[in-house]
């Protein structure tokens, strides 16, 4: 009980980091704690010691160290490791490059072509290099093509909202890249065949139809947009660096569920980018531990809420738990929700679709919807007011583009 209060708690704390901003510029005598709490990255983390630290009380040390031993990691270590690496400028350069070569072929003015196509092809990408790292992609090139030039606010909440919708259901054209799906593909034995079957098609239907329409409803606004520069000649690299970092990103990707092995190769990486800090940007490895942090908050915190997710999960019928999974991942991460479903035996074919169909499905409304979800605001929330996502703004820039995802996920 103590545990789903917190939780709570910690929900209600996401949507109001926007006061604890503003109580930094109003009351600077304690900005630098304001500006903690303001940060959306460090909610789940700073509730979960919360948590442990009442485990310590309640239950002594031995239990809590136990409780802590006991939660997989992987996840949170692992988003770290690839955003810090698939943000790097030899990777930003071939994806950018790919991006380009795709968005000249498509019959539409030059900054629709490339929003677009950044919208598209790169969630898609994420089926194969990993959510996170295709959310990471995805927005540093929307940063640096168009939220630095200045946006309307209209304009940032839609693309904010098609961008983790997009990256949420583009993932599951493979068994392995969306966490969702990860969580279930072993036990139900989902291979690339039935994922392509069951979920790719109608994913890669909708992704192109969510970008599509936001680019058409702000064409005036994105044709409007001044891009020249934005490619400049420091950012350019050797094409025996982007081969290199290319092969860090798929080693990484390949042992994403060895920690071990991922963070060693993470470790030799560093020391390369350092040997040749010519070829680099600043790595993002405050944004990179920032959310790990994160995630890790909410492995912690999660593992208290099995006691009421699952009974209310198991007593929908195939419908009722598409539409309650789409509407709970908005408050849970949505592998938290496939993983209890995955420890239940008996279920039928038709509720596990309906299960994982409705975690991805939901999996833009909220920042703690989805686990690369963080990453993405990590990387633009400088480009909002107050350096801040409103989560009013997230959702209901998140909301059409999530119809339209369970219409096709559902009605396909």
């Amino acid at each position: 009980m103590i545990g789903t209060a917190l939780f709570v708690v910690a929900i209600l704390h996401t949507f109001s980091t926007a006061f604890f901003e503003h109580l930094a510029h109003t009351r600077p005598a304690h900005a630098g704690l304001w500006h903690l709490l303001g940060e959306v990255e460090v909610v789940f983390g700073f509730w979960a010691l919360v948590l442990i630290a009442v485990m310590f009380v309640t239950d002594g040390p031995a239990a809590a160290t136990h409780y802590l031993d006991s939660r997989n990691f992987t996840e949170p270590l692992f988003v770290f490791a690839i955003m810090v690496i698939a943000g790097t400028r030899p990777i930003l350069h071939a994806a950018t490059s790919g991006v380009r070569l795709l968005s000249k072929a498509l019959p539409l003015p030059h900054n629709l072509s490339a929003y677009f196509t950044i919208l598209t092809l790169v969630p898609l990408l994420g089926s194969f290099i990993t959510e996170p790292a295709a959310m990471t992609l995805a927005a540093l090139m929307l940063r640096d093509r168009f939220f630095q030039n200045g946006l309307s606010k209209p304009l940032r909440y839609a693309t904010l909202g098609v961008l983790f919708v997009n990256v949420s259901i583009g993932g599951t054209l493979t068994p392995f890249a969306a966490p969702p799906v990860l969580m279930v593909a072993g036990t139900w034995h989902w291979d690339f065949p039935f994922m392509m079957g069951h979920f790719g098609w109608k994913a890669a239907v909708v992704v192109v139809v969510n970008a599509l329409a936001a680019a058409l409803l702000f064409r005036r606004e994105l044709c409007r947009i001044s891009t020249g520069g934005h490619e400049t000649a420091h950012r350019r690299v050797p094409l025996t660096m982007v081969v290199l970092h290319l092969v860090f990103l798929g080693i990484v990707v390949l042992f994403a569920h060895h920690p071990v092995m991922f963070l060693g190769v993470f470790l030799f990486f560093l020391g390369v980018s350092q040997a040749y800090e010519r070829h680099q940007d600043r790595l993002i490895l405050r944004e990179g531990l920032l959310v790990g942090f994160f995630l890790a908050g909410l492995v912690v915190m999660g593992g208290q809420q099995q006691w009421w997710l699952q009974p209310v999960l198991l007593s929908m019928s195939n419908d009722a738990v598409f539409f309650g999974a789409t509407l709970l991942t908005a408050f849970t991460d949505n592998a938290a929700l496939t993983y209890l479903g995955s420890l239940v035996e008996g279920l039928s074919d038709g509720f596990k679709y309906a299960l994982v169909a409705g975690a991805v499905t939901g999996g833009g409304l909220t920042i703690i919807a989805n686990a690369p979800n963080p990453a993405g605001v990590a990387i633009l929330r400088g480009h909002f007011e107050d350096e801040s996502i409103n989560p009013l703004g997230l959702f209901l820039g998140a909301l059409p583009p999530t119809i339209l995802a369970a219409l096709g996920f559902w009605c396909l």
